[in-house]
């Protein structure tokens, strides 16, 4: 098993910056692909981005790229999304979410991923 914990999230002025956390513990080892994913009231849940664990490939969403930054630090098993210039319909609850698929098809959706995080918070305020 592998256990996400999410930090970072909150409230941000429009045109603002958060960077987003999410640890990884348990069997990292069988991670290959994290994602990050956002569910605003009344909506599906979406795909945001996502990083091989190797870090040689990034996905984003067409909505956040030029905005949004994946990464990751192999040590510390901890993936990160600096957000920027965000706007008010960027507010959602973000996810992250890891994949044991050692292939890239299909990142963007829900059922690639094997594990998911508690959520976080982000509000931006017009």
């Amino acid at each position: 098993q592998v256990q996400l914990v999410e930090s970072g999230g909150g409230l941000v002025q429009a045109g603002g910056s958060l960077r987003l956390s999410c640890a990884a513990s348990g069997r990292t080892f069988s991670i290959n692909f994290m994602g990050w994913f956002r569910q605003a009231p009344g909506k599906e849940r979406e795909f945001v981005a996502a990083i091989s664990w190797s870090g040689d490939s990034t996905y984003y969403a067409d909505s956040v790229k030029g905005r949004f930054t994946i990464s990751r630090d192999y040590a510390k098993n901890t993936m990160y999304l600096q957000m920027n210039s965000l706007k008010p319909e960027d507010a959602a609850v973000y996810y992250c979410a890891a994949s044991r698929s050692y292939y890239s098809a299909g990142y963007y959706t829900k059922d690639f991923y094997n594990y998911w995080g508690q959520g976080t918070q982000v509000t931006v305020s017009s």
